[in-house]
């Protein structure tokens, strides 16, 4: 089984997000949009969209999306099957958050790493 086939997201904590967002937005050009980040879509050498992207972005440090995690971080990784992905990581012995998310936006599974810190498990949507 193919595990993960991709970065989807990368997201942090910040004492002060909006001022820290209106700093990578003035200074690195990042299109902040009102949910508090970009998204940044793929495209080839030409600048051609080739379908997937990247979600980047800056959460309060009151956040608690991260819990049980205490870090100030996190990774979403895509994979090819959500289920299939934890249901073989809790096999493993693996620190598995009992909970899985269907949405619009994919399916979301989460693992906790032996540093403590949650992985985000996203299944795109078919087509994407």
């Amino acid at each position: 089984m193919k595990r993960v086939t991709g970065i989807g997201g990368i997201f942090f904590k910040a004492h002060d997000a909006p001022a820290l967002r209106a700093w990578y937005q003035t200074h690195l050009g990042i299109d902040m949009q009102p949910w508090g980040g970009a998204s940044f879509h793929w495209t080839d050498e030409a600048g051609t969209p080739i379908g997937g992207r990247t979600e980047w972005s800056i959460q309060p440090a009151s956040s608690d999306y991260y819990a049980p995690s205490t870090s100030t971080f996190m990774v979403n990784y895509r994979v090819a099957d959500v289920r299939a992905l934890v249901a073989a990581l809790k096999a493993e012995g693996c620190n598995v958050v009992d909970k899985i998310d269907d949405s619009e936006y994919g399916v979301f599974g989460w693992v906790i790493d032996p540093e403590g810190n949650k992985v985000e498990l996203w299944q795109p949507p078919a087509g994407q």
